[in-house]
């Protein structure tokens, strides 16, 4: 304002430095400090104030004069710029007033067609989200109950004391377990078994049924390959019960092996490979502790050779059974992770790292022999010089019990297995169980 002064009325000069005042640097205190000093001695004392005092109420009053001259030539204009901006914001709330108004009552109409019935409308969804949940959860309680069922008499098939064992059912039973786990496992939300865990029927359903038929299952199965055995004198009928047997079993702890949390290009029946191993490894160890206690007692030698050679036949006899058989179809694993073996042998030996069972047999047989007999040289006397007189006819009798019991059973020659069996050389298993023996015999 106080430029235009100074540029509207050139009649009227003014002393007053308003560009100073006007300065965004102006500062009262430095201007209060320059005004004392030009109009006193800094060596007086005290100061005399009265003047700039004085100077700085002039200057006010210069100011309200300008104002007041401003506002009194200026006075119409303003007024009536007053008016107009009056006229006009009357004007713009009247228009506005009007479109307001429609406004509102447009969005009344609009939340009464559209928000409230929009309201209604996600009521009415939610209500039938959830019927539709209890209606999908309550057929996979259903589903889950039906299988519960039919787990329990699948196991009554079974057959108990005084009856005659249906292994076949084991198989039954499996493929019942797994659809069970199918729906449970499937937590996931949209999945059938989402929700499953939090009702209480399903929670007493794998208490009380599922949990304890799946143990029961499985350690049949289990027993079943640990006693698996076939005699000399079993017959062609009795073997293949046998086979059946321990065919049903291993299809079992195929089946029933940890599937969850194991991705299928790298999922193994862990339950069979370990039921297997535990057979091989407990004939080792049985055949091991005879043969070692016979060296020290030449007289039971042939005895102990004759239960060695046995045991050896009955794992020549899982060999072949297990390569007769496939895989069998996994529901819970991809088909080509089930398939990618043609056979059940592939994955034990492949666990075991051998090329042949017996092979397998014979080789570990003879690595735990040599410090045995071993320690029966070491301790001398009459079993040693007997051990070692007889060296000869030992190292025969070890041979001739690897030739024999790398044949399979009676009961599973067969025309095929005949001539296979007549094709394999045991050269090296003969070679390293008679060193096992004789070689610490010198």
């Amino acid at each position: 304002m106080a430029a235009d002064l100074s540029t509207t009325q050139p009649d009227e000069p003014s002393y007053i430095d308003y560009e100073a005042f006007l300065s965004p640097d102006f500062s009262p205190s430095q201007f209060a400090n320059t005004l004392i000093v030009s109009t006193n001695n800094p060596n007086d004392t005290p100061l005399d104030l009265s003047t700039p005092l004085s100077r700085v109420l002039f200057d006010a009053q210069e100011v309200d004069s300008h104002i007041d001259l401003l506002t009194t030539r200026s006075a119409v204009p303003l007024l009536e710029y007053t008016r107009i901006q009056n006229e006009a914001s009357k004007r713009i709330v009247s228009t506005l007033d009007t479109q307001i108004k429609s406004l509102d009552d447009s969005y009344k109409q609009l939340e009464k067609q559209v928000i409230v019935k929009h309201a209604e409308a996600d009521e009415v969804r939610q209500v039938a989200l959830r019927l539709w949940e209890t209606l999908r959860l309550g057929r996979s309680v259903g589903r889950c109950l039906q299988l519960g069922r039919q787990l329990e008499v699948q196991q009554s098939e079974q057959g108990g004391l005084g009856t005659k064992e249906d292994h076949a059912a084991l198989v039954r039973c499996s493929y019942t377990i797994l659809s069970l786990r199918e729906v449970i496992d499937a937590k996931d939300p949209g999945e059938e078994g989402h929700g499953l865990s939090k009702v209480d029927a399903i929670r007493a359903l794998q208490d009380t049924v599922i949990s304890p038929i799946e143990r029961s299952v499985r350690e049949t199965a289990e027993r079943l390959i640990r006693d698996f055995s076939i005699p000399s004198t079993t017959t062609f009928a009795q073997g293949e019960e046998a086979r059946a047997r321990l065919e049903s079993a291993m299809v079992v702890l195929y089946l029933l092996s940890p599937t969850c949390g194991v991705k299928p290009d790298r999922w193994s029946p862990r339950l069979l490979l370990t039921a297997l191993d535990t057979y091989i490894r407990s004939s080792l160890q049985t055949s091991i502790t005879l043969l070692s206690r016979s060296l020290g007692q030449l007289p039971s030698l042939d005895r102990a050779l004759s239960e060695v050679t046995s045991k050896c036949q009955n794992i020549v006899a899982l060999e072949i059974i297990l390569h007769a058989n496939k895989p069998p179809a996994h529901p819970l694993v991809a088909v080509s992770s089930t398939h990618k073996q043609p056979s059940l042998i592939q994955p034990l030996l492949a666990h075991l790292e051998t090329g042949s069972l017996a092979s397998y047999f014979w080789r570990t047989m003879a690595g735990s022999l040599a410090s045995r007999v071993q320690d029966i040289v070491n301790r001398g006397g009459v079993v040693a010089r007997s051990l070692k007189s007889n060296k000869t006819n030992v190292a025969d009798a070890i041979r001739q019990a690897v030739i024999k019991g790398s044949q399979p059973p009676g009961a599973f020659v067969t025309g095929r297995n005949k001539e296979k069996a007549a094709e394999v050389r045991w050269d090296r298993e003969i070679a390293v169980m008679v060193a096992s023996v004789t070689n610490n015999l010198r």
